[in-house]
């Protein structure tokens, strides 16, 4: 259901839309704080706790983060519920205010995850990423291609699925949630390490190819055929986009210093750095790749300029504005009730989930075992790291479901898979790293994040 503009509201209830989008905004931040708090005391990533955080203010418990797009109406949302009593607002009112509320959030998370890549960019290293760039691929490649042919094989030969339904939750498979490994290596403070560095740029590729699937299953559910002029543009366009970012780094680090020396007021590193950011995110989505990876690019190269020590403190205090927003609202989604046995569409989805589960974990464990030539490598940390699919995997859930590719158990299949190796994978990248986790990157770690 396609969510209205702002521009829909009446402008007496534009006030009232501030209140609701005030209101989401309180309840999303004493949650990601009580969550993230509660986490880290039981020695748990504090993104986990973001997460579990966001389930409980969300569709699965209290109601108060929801979004229509998810099949909920106003009287579904315990925010709108607060402002329909104190306003006295009309059933027509409330419903085009809700959907304008959760436009607004959700602009906000995604800009919450653009800050987050762009953060983990200017963390990155550049030049020990280029020197895993060859195992990054690779894992890459194996971590996509593993996954979607046993996903696809597994349910025509055992579950008798049509070729396309079989075809597109292969395909949702494949999806790496970049956002939320990376988190956690930065929270343990392994994301300059050989593993995290591999893990990232995995992800990124992982990314790039996910696209590049999507493309042909969504052709797939359209017409039956492949568009295989789109997927030529979308291989050459993202291939030229990263490497040419890269490549022109160091000239426009040269160009970023120069501004930044001329500009005498405040904001003077800050604000260009975000306006290049915003470009490269811009560039990304406008050439139909992913907003996050334009803006992945601009850290990676921000990263090599004098300034980055300084650009980095200053990032900080506006990604723990903008990124908690995120992992909350993936948090909210979930809806934990596709795993009541009750339901009879559940039951059938959660045979299939299982399968999905079982190959959606081996199909990445199994990428840590394919990296070459890096001795003592934490194999065990590098697949685990793959696992998460959050918000990526919905994605391909929600546009089969759209196109009328996936029946109902499928679906529901799709999405326990999602939500299970997103919050499995936060405490056992913990496990997997075990001893390897230098106490004083930890304790640095905690001090930033």
């Amino acid at each position: 259901m396609p969510i209205p503009l702002l521009a829909t509201v009446d402008p007496e209830n534009l006030p009232i839309v501030l209140s609701g989008v005030l209101l989401s905004l309180v309840v999303i931040y004493l949650a990601s704080k009580l969550g993230a708090e509660v986490a880290k005391n039981f020695d748990f990533p504090p993104v986990l706790g973001e997460l579990v955080a966001g389930v409980i203010v969300g569709v699965s418990a209290l109601h108060l983060i929801v979004f229509p797009e998810a099949g909920l109406s106003a009287s579904d949302s315990g925010i709108m519920t607060v402002l329909q009593l104190i306003n006295h607002l009309s059933p027509a009112a409330v419903t085009t205010i809700f959907e304008s509320q959760s436009e607004v959030i959700s602009v906000l998370a995604e800009l919450g995850v653009i800050i987050l890549l762009f953060e983990i960019g200017l963390e990155s290293d550049l030049r020990q990423l280029k020197e895993v760039g060859i195992q990054a691929v690779v894992v890459a490649c194996v971590g996509v291609a593993v996954p979607f042919v046993a996903g696809t094989a597994g349910l025509m030969i055992f579950f008798h699925t049509a070729a396309i339904p079989a075809v597109f939750a292969g395909a949702a498979l494949t999806a790496t949630s970049i956002g939320i490994t990376s988190k956690v290596l930065s929270e343990l403070g392994q994301l300059k390490s050989k593993e995290g560095q591999i893990i990232v740029g995995a992800a990124v590729i992982d990314d790039v190819l996910g696209i590049i699937v999507l493309a042909v299953v969504a052709s797939l559910a359209k017409t039956g055929e492949i568009d295989v002029v789109n997927v030529i543009y979308l291989i050459v366009s993202a291939t030229a986009f990263l490497l040419g970012s890269i490549l022109l780094g160091g000239i426009f680090n040269k160009t970023f210093t120069a501004v930044v020396e001329t500009l005498k007021t405040r904001g003077n590193i800050v604000i260009p750095a975000f306006t290049f950011a915003f470009f490269m995110a811009f560039l990304g989505n406008a050439i139909h790749l992913e907003a996050i990876l334009g803006a992945f690019a601009a850290g990676l190269v921000l990263d090599e300029s004098d300034t980055r020590n300084e650009l980095d403190e200053l990032v900080k205090p506006i990604a723990d504005l903008l990124v908690p927003i995120f992992f909350v609202t993936v948090g909210a989604r979930a809806d934990l009730g596709v795993l009541n046995p009750a339901v009879p569409d559940n039951r059938a989805g959660l045979l299939i989930a299982g399968f999905l589960i079982l190959v959606a974990i081996i199909g990445k464990l199994v990428t840590g075992w394919v990296v070459f030539g890096v001795p003592g490598i934490n194999r065990l940390a590098i697949g685990v790291g793959m696992i998460p699919r959050g918000e990526v995997g919905l994605v391909f859930a929600g546009i089969g479901s759209a196109s009328g590719v996936l029946d109902k158990p499928l679906e529901v299949s799709i999405i326990i898979m999602v939500i299970l190796t997103t919050f499995l994978a936060p405490p056992f990248l913990r496990i997997a790293f075990g001893d390897s986790v230098e106490p004083p990157a930890i304790e640095e770690s905690s001090k930033v994040i």
